[in-house]
């Protein structure tokens, strides 16, 4: 039985999936979790309101999709 096993004829394409889903998961949500922080914060804790908080929050947003936006294909 143990000579069946050949190191690394196994497919591993369902792992390599699962890792790039929780990587991305976890990447998306983070910026979710901030961008709803800074727009709370500052509507509740500042008189700004709604508007104050509501700008900046769009404004993390958008640079967090800038910046996590993944790489094209032929760039390394």
């Amino acid at each position: 039985m143990a000579s069946e096993y050949h190191r690394g004829d196994q497919d591993i394409s369902e792992q390599e999936a699962t890792y790039v889903a929780f990587g991305n998961f976890t990447k998306w949500g983070c910026l979710f979790i901030a961008v709803a922080l800074v727009m709370t914060t500052i509507w509740f804790c500042t008189d700004l309101g709604f508007f104050g908080g509501a700008v900046p929050g769009v404004i993390l947003l958008a640079l967090g999709i800038v910046f996590f936006r993944g790489k094209p294909a032929g760039s390394h």
